[in-house]
């Protein structure tokens, strides 16, 4: 497993943990979380809940194109785009 997807992972399972952490609280509790573009197509994670989890994982941007051109076929069987 790439270093990548261990960051994903452990960015999620920390997430995850901190929600169950504040339902299971009897208590007030605030969840945040930023996501932020980084260069070499990386994004920076931070999970806010009493103290900050910081996390950089890979990511890689869709062409918006594309995906515009494939929702509006997909809403307009028939039509040409």
């Amino acid at each position: 497993m790439s270093t990548t997807a261990r960051a994903k992972q452990a960015a999620q399972r920390k997430l995850e943990t901190l929600f169950g952490d504040l339902l299971d609280h009897d208590g007030y509790g605030d969840l945040r979380v930023e996501m932020r573009l980084l260069k070499r197509g990386q994004k920076e994670v931070i999970i806010y809940c009493g103290k900050q989890y910081r996390y950089v994982v890979d990511f890689q941007a869709r062409d918006t194109a594309s995906v515009n051109r494939s929702a509006k076929s997909a809403a307009e069987p028939g039509k040409p785009d």
